[in-house]
């Protein structure tokens, strides 16, 4: 690896690319990708001392949603869902759950990527009445297959978490889970292309 680390690929456009180039460029990325699980958990850490006004912190937050769900005997992949849910929120004021299931999309079944793209319409539920909006915006998707399995988990799980005094475990309790969900990914753009 040390030699293909050394060396660069020859092209200054892709559409000149060659074979040789990719057998210099595709190990590298392979490795590169296998850290992603750490860049995620860095990432998420972001939100640590955010309180934009809540109660906790986005951090506390994303961490107390994914504890309920774990203590609830939901699988290690909603658990992950969970924790990762408002990844988004560093980057995406508006968009925040597009963010988050961009990030989650080649790790999780495609019910958890939808949870985590379509929850800020069913917490909307919650609030957006007190804010202007229609709190049953949710109901554009009364119908589909996981319109249920998303007001569950805001129900259960996302909208109770902003909790002070709740117990809530702490990042590295559910490093492991996002380290193991996160080391290969189901699908990738260049696998779907084959």
């Amino acid at each position: 690896m040390t030699d293909l680390v050394e060396q660069r690929a020859s092209f200054h456009n892709m559409a000149a690319s060659t074979q040789h180039d990719w057998d210099i460029i595709m190990p590298l990325l392979d490795e590169h990708s296998r850290g992603g699980s750490a860049r995620v958990l860095d990432h998420l850490q972001l939100l640590a001392g955010d309180y934009s006004g809540y109660a906790v912190d986005r951090l506390t937050h994303s961490l107390q949603t994914a504890t309920r769900a774990q203590r609830d005997g939901r699988a290690e992949d909603y658990v992950v869902m969970a924790l990762l849910h408002d990844i988004g929120d560093t980057l995406g004021a508006y968009n925040h759950p597009d963010i988050a299931a961009a990030i989650v999309k080649p790790f999780l079944s495609e019910e958890l990527h939808w949870i985590t793209q379509q929850h800020g319409v069913f917490q909307g539920y919650n609030f957006f009445h007190y804010v202007g909006g229609d709190r049953n915006a949710r109901d554009q998707f009364r119908g589909h297959p996981h319109y249920q399995a998303a007001i569950d988990f805001i129900g259960k799980y996302d909208a109770p978490a902003f909790d002070p005094h709740y117990d809530t475990a702490p990042l590295d309790f559910f490093r492991p889970m996002v380290m193991r969900i996160f080391a290969a990914p189901r699908e990738t753009y260049i696998q779907s292309a084959r």
